[in-house]
């Protein structure tokens, strides 16, 4: 595996009761298994793992109007399963918009690191992970995503946004196992 190959995690939280979409239930589980394996095999390759996470204002983020209060700044963190900060090439880059690019320095961070590929796992597929790797498209990233370490819960299908990122970006999709096999 070369140096230039990161793990964005994309909105996998916990947050408090009264947020609106990040509620934990089996899908969310089994999804946090598999990124959780896809971490572990970024960390032991000693490659970056990026953790891109909804930190909305409440009362301003526009995002709030269509999906209610969700991901609230202050109230949002990644899933505990990830231990985000423990390893050495860790990063955590809050997001007000669905592109973890959008008024962000990840952009900034990922070309310092000397990154040119990106494994994203997360969700929802459909939405902040789709709108993220447009933007590592637009901004001249390989782009992987790992089928099994996704899910679309909001709007549209699994397939569609898949079959999107792949026709319209060249992303590749891999599963957990092809991603850490590719990453040990």
């Amino acid at each position: 595996m070369k140096k230039d190959t990161a793990v964005l995690v994309i909105d996998v939280l916990v947050s408090g009761a009264d947020d609106t979409l990040y509620k934990q239930d089996p899908a969310e589980a089994a999804l946090v298994k598999k990124a959780a394996a896809v971490v572990d095999a970024a960390r032991a390759a000693e490659l970056p793992v990026i953790f891109l996470c909804d930190q909305h204002i409440k009362g301003v983020d526009r995002e709030l109007e269509l999906w209610g209060d969700h991901g609230i700044k202050g109230d949002a963190r990644p899933n505990p399963e990830f231990e985000a900060g423990s390893g050495a090439l860790d990063f955590i880059i809050p997001k007000r918009r669905y592109s973890g690019f959008f008024g962000t320095d990840l952009d900034l961070t990922l070309r310092e690191l000397g990154v040119t590929k990106l494994i994203a796992v997360g969700e929802d597929t459909n939405i902040c992970v789709l709108h993220t790797l447009a933007d590592a498209w637009n901004l001249g990233y390989a782009t992987e995503v790992v089928t099994d370490a996704t899910r679309t819960f909001l709007v549209g299908t699994q397939e569609g946004a898949l079959e999107h990122m792949q026709k319209c970006f060249g992303t590749k999709p891999v599963t957990a196992d092809e991603a850490m096999a590719e990453l040990a």
